[in-house]
């Protein structure tokens, strides 16, 4: 059960709502987000909401069976907009590309390209500066300085950049110069992690664990949303199964399955989802025709030579063909 409440509701009245949810045998948690203020109940007694509807400073009332409920859309059916100022925005209808390098690594890399998003329409440019690699020995990013060089060069071009966070320590240094904070699938149920970033005025990606559910990624969005932070993005980045094939296994089935339980915009990333260079394409494709309201890619102006991911990284020259490809797909999709 999910009430909203109106924005200036009395102290007395907030007391009553409280007296009567009470009387029910629900538990109730207060969430306070940028936009709105809620009161979370769960409990299983059967009541006619209307009881608590009609009550002074109610503004609206649902019924959300969902484990997940502020995220869920048996609550909120229109849609989230994520929307990061300068005319970016993500939302459903329409089709946010991202791309740019697994890792930061240049001044060079970077400018060459944010001149390759430029020159094919793109606004968001993704990239890693802390990279939580499986050996410790592998490139694990260039820190903080690393992200100043890259915000600055983006800020100076209309780019918006999304990179990812590894633990609660590095958000408030991160927070001037990102725009969308990623959550990465080995920190999906870092739940220090989500609960810090609801406290966060700045959208956050949230890619599905490398074994997790779709409702544990659901759940994972239920803790950001319910510590205040409502600019949530889902991604499909695939999951492991035993299929040795490929790098993961890109769950398709988990784009309409999102879009229909959640009011958040989904996106998808087939780099990892499938991690072969010449797959990639395809599977971006799939997803577009899916319904995902994005898609975010690894690029590089020379993959071979890449820090981290090469062998599932597009050069430039086939990211360019695959912009094009996915925007006649956005196109044959919503006739």
């Amino acid at each position: 059960m999910i009430i909203q409440l109106e924005p200036k509701i009395s102290e007395q009245a907030k007391a009553k709502l409280l007296e009567k949810i009470n009387e029910t045998g629900f538990k109730t948690t207060e969430v306070r987000t940028q936009f709105r203020h809620c009161l979370v109940g769960t409990g299983s007694k059967e009541f006619d909401i209307r009881t608590l509807g009609n009550l002074p400073g109610v503004a609206d009332i649902h019924r959300v069976s969902d484990p997940f409920k502020l995220v869920s859309r048996k609550w909120r059916v229109e849609d989230t907009l994520i929307d990061l100022g300068d005319g970016v925005t993500l939302c459903r209808g329409d089709l946010a590309m991202m791309a740019g390098p697994c890792s930061i690594e240049s001044e060079e890399q970077v400018f060459s390209t944010i001149n390759h998003l430029k020159a094919n329409g793109l606004r968001i440019m993704r990239g890693g500066v802390f990279k939580p690699r499986s050996s410790p020995y592998s490139f694990r990013g260039m820190g903080l300085d690393g992200l100043k060089m890259w915000s600055a060069l983006a800020r100076e071009h209309g780019i918006k950049i999304i990179s990812e966070v590894m633990h609660t320590e590095q958000i408030e240094a991160m927070y001037p110069y990102v725009d969308i904070f990623q959550v990465g699938a080995r920190n999906a149920q870092n739940f220090n992690l989500l609960d810090a970033l609801g406290g966060v005025d700045k959208p956050v990606m949230l890619k599905r664990g490398m074994s997790g559910t779709i409702e544990e990624l659901l759940q994972a969005a239920e803790y950001v949303f319910s510590n205040g932070n409502e600019k949530i993005i889902l991604c499909e980045r695939g999951i492991r199964t035993y299929e040795t094939a490929s790098r993961n296994t890109f769950d398709i089935n988990a784009i309409p399955i999102l879009k229909d339980k959640s009011h958040l915009p989904v996106v998808a990333d087939p780099s990892h989802g499938i991690g072969i260079r010449s797959y990639v394409a395809a599977v971006a494709l799939a997803a577009v025709m899916a319904g995902a309201d994005g898609v975010i890619v690894e690029v590089h102006e020379s993959p071979e030579k890449a820090a981290s991911d090469g062998a599932q990284t597009l050069d430039f020259e086939e990211a360019g063909r695959l912009y094009g490809r996915m925007r006649a797909a956005v196109a044959l999709r919503d006739a």
